[in-house]
């Protein structure tokens, strides 16, 4: 990983977060 960060590497990061936040919600709700 010497080059440089896609955009899409970001991306994917926010989504995998976003699923975390929901699946520690969920987990909160019941």
């Amino acid at each position: 990983m010497s080059g440089g960060y896609p955009q899409q590497s970001n991306f994917a990061l926010i989504v995998v977060l976003f699923i975390l936040l929901i699946i520690v919600g969920a987990a909160f709700l019941y």
